[in-house]
């Protein structure tokens, strides 16, 4: 049921039809609710379709404060969460050999056996988004008409960068194009009449600049529209329903056009569980390659040893930053380092640029966004390819690895970016960072590639987490821009895990958006464990296969969103006639 009236004009429902605080979120009591600690989202500004239901938010929460001691969670959202992911991390400790070998044989699987359905479905996000653009949906603006941004352009960049794909752009910046150039120039191999080669579609065997080519297009490829369709999915979703709509600020509440008021029942508790155990694990992964980049490069610079014990006590000592960060919240906290890193990223950036082959990386930049667009619809068709290794292995994996991060990144970016409009929305989130994705990977990837080329082996011959840092070695100021490209991944290290703490503790805590500090520290805490647990319990292999068994499930929910949101527009519109 909704309820199609200016919401600025106050009108009183039926008694117990809605809380006091359901009534001030959608401008219908002069009277604001007593102070509980817990911030109302703000309301429509403008005429919007609002949907009038009765429930109350947190009216299914657990609420206890004694001393300290103060906790605000949905029930049986947070206790089954909280459970299941503690039983995961304590069997994946005491059985971290049949834990390994059970997890790459479910990654195996998955993207194997499903890739048609993780690239199908990231087709279809980047489809949405490009109409969404190009029709008069675009005209809605999230929070109303008469919505204002919350945050600067420069702020708002600063944050969709930095929570998005951080850590990831520092480890394989330069391992991803280097590794697909290297299986592109040897071209197909075949064994029993099938490939066995990672090259990316029929390759570029013996053809250096062919294989430059196509692997900077593979790598664009996992980097630029699709993942930041499947981010502009969920973050749309959210902010329409929550900022346009009146209902709490979680996934539930983007099925309501499907299950109605069944979203307060078994149906939406299934799908807020599925978006913290995607987001947990989905973090978790990106959190261990962290550790596994930063790790190698304390070992490159200081000769500090690359063992399991240094990437625990370094994914705990980070995880003890990240609290502090999360304890501050979004504002002092999260803003401010993300664009402390975005300054950071931009100095990195600009000496490879300026000290590297600099001519090859601009005419590159243009080059790559050609190839990239020449080599998109190969690269993203499901059906009738060869390339078996290169699609299930990359491909598959980092859909479903976006996937997982999608309730984390899309809640964040929700939060961030009320009083856009769809089409500002979605060509900044879809749009902008894809560019700076394309230069980033130009400027390291390209660079390496060219020393390549040029004669220097050590970039293809090292680890995936130390070939920034060969490729650093052989640049000016090695010590200082290697030390710089630590801090990165660090501070990126810090900002993904204290921002999805926050969403997280908002999912569990049955769309409260500031929920109290001890659960915050809770979830940004086992992020940290579930992290550890992984890394001991079998590796990168392990930190994949959870990301993709994950992001499994959760591509299913996507795609009822896709329906969601057209709906959902489709009555904004109307409102604005």
């Amino acid at each position: 049921m909704t309820d199609q009236t200016d919401p600025r004009k106050k009108q009183k429902g039926r008694p117990g039809d809605l809380s006091s605080e359901r009534r001030v979120l959608q401008g219908r009591d002069d009277h604001p609710p007593v102070d509980d600690g817990i911030e109302a989202l703000p309301a429509p500004e403008g005429p919007t379709e609002l949907i009038h239901t009765p429930y109350e938010i947190g009216q299914d929460n657990i609420e206890k404060r004694e001393g300290a001691l103060h906790f605000d969670v949905h029930n049986p959202v947070f206790m089954i969460s909280a459970i299941s992911i503690v039983l995961f991390t304590v069997i994946t400790l005491i059985f971290p050999d049949s834990s390994s070998a059970l997890y790459n044989g479910t990654r195996d699987w998955l993207t194997g056996n499903l890739d048609w359905f993780f690239l199908t479905a990231a087709n279809i996000f980047v489809l949405l988004c490009i109409v969404l653009i190009v029709t008069p949906l675009g005209n809605v603006r999230l929070g109303g008409p008469e919505a204002t941004p919350d945050f600067t352009l420069t702020g708002w960049f600063a944050m969709l960068f930095a929570a998005g794909m951080g850590i990831g752009l520092m480890f394989y910046g330069v391992s991803e194009p280097m590794s697909h150039f290297g299986t592109a120039l040897g071209g197909p191999t075949l064994e029993n009449g099938m490939r066995t080669d990672w090259a990316p579609l029929g390759g570029a065997a013996g053809d250096e600049a062919g294989a430059r080519r196509l692997g900077m297009a593979a790598t664009i490829f996992h980097w630029g529209m699709h993942p930041w369709a499947i981010y502009a999915v969920v973050a749309l979703a959210l902010a329409l329903f929550a900022y346009n709509k009146g209902l709490p600020l979680t996934m539930r509440s983007v099925f309501y056009p499907i299950f109605g008021e069944r979203i307060w029942g078994w149906p939406g508790h299934i799908i807020d569980i599925l978006a913290v155990f995607a987001t947990i694990f989905g973090l978790a992964t990106s959190l261990g390659f962290g550790a596994e980049q930063a790790t190698a490069g304390l070992n490159f610079l200081f000769g500090i040893p690359a063992t399991n014990t240094t990437k625990v006590i370094l994914i705990l000592c980070i995880t003890g930053v990240a609290t502090m960060s999360v304890v501050l919240g979004v504002e002092k906290g999260v803003k401010r380092l993300s664009e402390i890193n975005m300054v950071l990223a931009i100095i990195l950036l600009a000496f490879v640029i300026l000290v590297g082959p600099t001519w090859s990386i601009i005419s590159g930049f243009f080059l790559n966004l050609g190839a990239y667009a020449g080599d998109l619809i190969p690269l993203s068709n499901p059906f009738g390819r060869d390339d078996d290794n290169f699609r299930q292995g990359w491909t598959a994996f980092y859909w479903a690895w976006w996937i997982s991060w999608s309730p984390f990144v899309g809640m964040f970016i929700a939060r961030v970016s009320r009083g856009r409009t769809v089409r500002q929305f979605l060509t900044a989130v879809l749009i902008v960072p894809s560019l700076i994705s394309v230069l980033w990977m130009t400027a390291l990837g390209g660079t390496a590639v060219t020393m390549t080329l040029d004669g220097f082996a050590g970039i293809q011959d090292a680890a995936l987490e130390l070939k920034l840092f060969q490729m650093l070695s052989q640049l000016p100021l090695t010590a200082i821009t290697s030390f710089v490209g630590i801090i990165l991944v660090i501070v990126f290290f810090v900002t993904s895990s204290d921002s999805g703490s926050l969403v997280i503790d908002t999912i569990a805590a049955g769309g409260k958006v500031n929920a109290p500090v001890p659960q915050r520290i809770f979830w940004c805490g086992f992020e940290g464990i579930v992290a550890v647990a992984l890394m001991l319990g079998g590796g990168l292999g392990a930190l994949q296969a959870m990301a993709v068994s994950t992001g499994l499930p959760f591509t299913i929910v996507l795609l009822g969103a896709v329906w969601a949101i057209i709906k959902g527009l489709q009555g904004e519109r109307r409102e604005m006639q």
